[in-house]
């Protein structure tokens, strides 16, 4: 019976990162010399055990062998016979198919160490095509090592697309999907994971709502990328680094209306923002994502638009209305999300991405003021009922009228590059809405 240390901890130990998981495997081991030793069974279809006092998982060597299609379609084998360089021989990648022994020998049948070196991304053997969720753990992998500088090796990326071709992906379970994307919302590069999936042709099998944007025109003038496809990565880009993945995951959505448009009225998009509202929705059921992310995903979709378009307004109401439809004063943490998210669609262009972006900070500053107004202030000067309500939006509007007018006498306003506000004066026009004179118990 002997242990080893496998998979992304030996990887992750070699490239000198933070170990966060440690995974075992067992040979020549038996469940019951397991259970025997204090350790807890936890997995069904073959055994996997928790270490009594670290509870981390040890699982007994096995071997695989295809009897359907997707992820749950293999006969496991885990006699206590199978050596550890046979278990080895069914992980996905070669930098995955290492393990280390007690003495910290390193076990490397397939070349890890060498493509470590080289940064390559290289499938183990021809049984890699069997299991559909490797086509996204490649993507996954080349989305996390992209800044050490890991590429997709040339005959991986060719064995990956004949999965796709072959209709192996349709099998692929929702929740997996999901695992998969959610751990490159945590720690990746998204515009690699999106970049990698489009070229072998998954990415319009297992996220065609992000496909469909690649190939639709934009204005030149404001997207000097002129592909939609194009301006997401750089938007995925940018905010990859964000440690938010709900933000994240709002940008991926964002644009989703585009693909929509009639060919007549391209390359403008009028109205693509709510229109997005329904595919992000689609999309969120069929992969079964969280409501906290589908929630996001409808406020951005909806509302990125109405923030670029927040200085160049004359009326202060246009703020009022976006902080009701986003449901802010229950979910103040939305506002931030929102500002973030539009800036990100702001600065993923050719040339705007160090541009300054003032709407996202009008926007936090006007939501600080509106609200300092609170129900219980009305309540205690006296308001009752449905006067309430009247007398709360009525002084939320004054505040958002001080608010702006003081935020414009002393932000210098820049014209945008190539679009938005053209007209710096534009701001500085007499604000229409007709300052409350009466005190706030009236």
């Amino acid at each position: 019976m002997k242990t080893y240390l496998v998979g992304g901890a030996v990887r992750d130990r070699i490239l000198g990162l933070k170990v966060h998981d440690r995974d075992f495997v067992v040979t020549g081991a038996t469940p019951e010399m397991m259970l025997e030793r204090g350790f807890r069974q936890v997995g069904k279809d073959f055994p996997v055990f928790l270490h009594p006092e670290t509870h981390e998982e040890y699982a007994l060597a096995r071997t695989e062998k295809k009897s359907g299609h997707g992820y749950g379609g293999f006969i496991c084998d885990f006699s206590p016979d199978i050596t550890i360089e046979e278990d080895l021989s069914r992980r996905d990648l070669t930098i995955n198919a290492m393990a280390m022994d007690e003495d910290g020998n390193i076990v490397d049948p397939w070349g890890g160490m060498s493509d470590l070196k080289k940064h390559l991304l290289r499938h183990t053997s021809p049984a890699f095509e069997e299991d559909p969720l490797r086509v996204l753990r490649v993507a996954r992998f080349a989305a996390r090592f992209a800044p050490l500088g890991f590429t997709v090796a040339t005959g991986t990326m060719e064995l990956i697309k004949k999965m796709v071709r072959s209709g192996e992906l349709s099998y692929l379970v929702p929740e997996r999907v999901w695992q998969e994307f959610y751990k490159v919302l945590q720690h990746g590069m998204l515009d690699v994971f999106v970049r990698t999936l489009h070229e072998c042709g998954a990415l319009r099998v297992v996220f065609p709502e992000l496909d469909a944007l690649y190939g639709v025109p934009a204005r030149k003038d404001w997207h000097p990328e002129v592909d939609t496809g194009i301006h997401m990565e750089l938007c995925l880009r940018i905010i990859s680094d964000d440690p938010d993945p709900v933000v994240k995951f709002g940008v991926f959505c964002h644009d989703f209306g585009k693909a929509l448009t009639p060919k007549e009225q391209l390359p403008r998009h009028p109205m693509h923002g709510p229109k997005g509202v329904p595919l992000a929705e689609r999309m969120c059921e069929r992969l079964r994502i969280p409501n906290e992310y589908r929630d996001f995903a409808r406020v951005v979709c909806a509302n990125h638009s109405l923030v670029h378009r927040f200085i160049r307004r004359s009326r202060a109401s246009s703020a009022l209305k976006v902080f009701y439809a986003i449901d802010a004063f229950r979910h103040p943490e939305r506002v931030p999300m929102l500002a973030k998210a539009a800036a990100t669609d702001y600065h993923g262009r050719l040339g705007f991405e160090n541009l300054p972006y003032q709407p996202a900070d009008y926007m936090l500053d006007m939501f600080e003021a509106v609200r300092k107004v609170t129900p219980a202030d009305i309540i205690r000067a006296g308001a009752k009922g449905i006067q309430i309500k009247q007398r709360l939006a009525r002084h939320r509007m004054r505040a958002l009228v001080l608010a702006r007018r003081e935020w414009f006498a002393t932000h210098e306003i820049i014209p945008e590059k190539g679009g938005g506000w053209s007209r710096a004066q534009r701001a500085l026009e007499p604000l229409r809405e007709r300052e409350p004179d009466t005190p706030l118990a009236h």
